[in-house]
């Protein structure tokens, strides 16, 4: 089968595509014909060594797969040949076949494509557990996100309006804005692309907490990091949740006098972590997100598609920030 592969520390341009030998299912496992590939911020970590986790080489990026089951393995119950399903093996999806543990398949409802089934685990389910799970997140909040256009943060975005909360999205450029308030935030803040010395950030926390209205956000939900989280910190209202989510413009260090005088909470968000330690949790959410989904409360923006000897290119622009909405890898027969 075709495969994309890591053989070497780098970026996108290191990756090489390559035919290797077909998978074939252990006891418990199943293979999936993939059919799409989602693209995530991870992708661009794990092929440089910067992720959690570091897979031996070679190894294929891609973490969330949608398509077909192909084989069932011995003691396989309840996944058959030829269901639709979504699966999250953290790595290894760049490909045209995959064998994944049976208990960890997701079957897709019927009016899902799978392009959308491959851009929904990953940012949707991280971004309800870190609002609903870590943040307790409550109808009539103020729900301040960062990062709002990106594939998490528009999943936010979109969830944060379906718990009932009143969303501010931030962004970069106008576009993204722009593209968050058609997802349904009620407001938008446009941050200075770039370093920023104590000035700027004075200067955006006082237009973060005036975007957000009253005393600032209730819960601030951070998927950029970097000079911009400080400001967002500063603008919380009492007994705030800071949410970290992720840093590609770097990881921030906090004043830890801030959060005493509010009496805000910064709180980490490990989704990966968190499904293998409560895999029943997991379940439940991944139960709700399906619902909200049938319901048309969610629904994944899919930006760009690329075929699968293009994988490079695909995490090239997620790593560039440029994209909207999710990335997604394609997989033809």
């Amino acid at each position: 089968m075709r495969a994309i592969l890591s053989k070497a520390v780098g970026g996108p341009e290191t990756l090489v595509f390559e035919e290797v030998l077909d998978p074939t299912p252990k006891p418990g496992e199943v293979i999936i014909e993939v059919k799409a590939v989602g693209i995530n911020f991870p992708d661009t970590l794990i092929i440089e060594d910067r992720y959690q986790f570091k897979p031996q080489r070679p190894f294929s990026p891609g973490a969330e797969v949608a398509g077909v089951v192909e084989g069932v393995g011995e003691g396989v119950k309840g996944v058959f040949k030829g269901d639709r399903v979504i699966a999250v093996p953290g790595w290894g999806g760049l490909v045209e076949r995959i064998a994944v543990p049976a208990r960890s398949v997701i079957k897709m409802p019927d009016t899902m494509s799978f392009e959308e089934g491959a851009a929904l685990i990953m940012t949707y389910g991280t971004s309800y557990y870190a609002l609903k799970d870590r943040a307790n997140l409550k109808p009539g909040e103020r729900l301040l996100v960062l990062g709002a256009a990106g594939g998490v943060g528009s999943a936010a975005v979109e969830l944060g309006k379906a718990m009932g909360a009143e969303v501010t999205a931030v962004a970069s450029t106008n576009d993204k804005v722009q593209f968050a308030l058609e997802l349904g935030a009620d407001n938008g803040l446009i941050y200075p692309a770039g370093a920023m010395d104590k000035a700027a950030q004075k200067e955006l926390s006082g237009e973060l907490k005036l975007a957000c209205g009253k005393d600032g956000p209730d819960v601030v939900y951070d998927a950029v990091g970097g000079d911009y989280a400080e400001p967002a910190l500063r603008s919380m209202d009492w007994y705030g949740r800071y949410l970290v989510v992720g840093f590609p413009a770097g990881i921030p260090a906090f004043p830890l006098n801030l959060t005493l005088l509010k009496s805000v909470q910064v709180i980490g968000v490990f989704w990966g972590a968190a499904v293998a330690r409560d895999p029943a949790g997991h379940a439940a959410n991944v139960a709700d997100l399906l619902k909200l989904y049938s319901e048309g409360k969610i629904k994944p923006r899919i930006s760009r598609t690329f075929p699968l000897e293009r994988a490079g290119d695909a995490i090239q622009a997620l790593g560039d920030r440029s994209a909207m909405g999710k990335i997604v890898v394609t997989v033809e027969s």
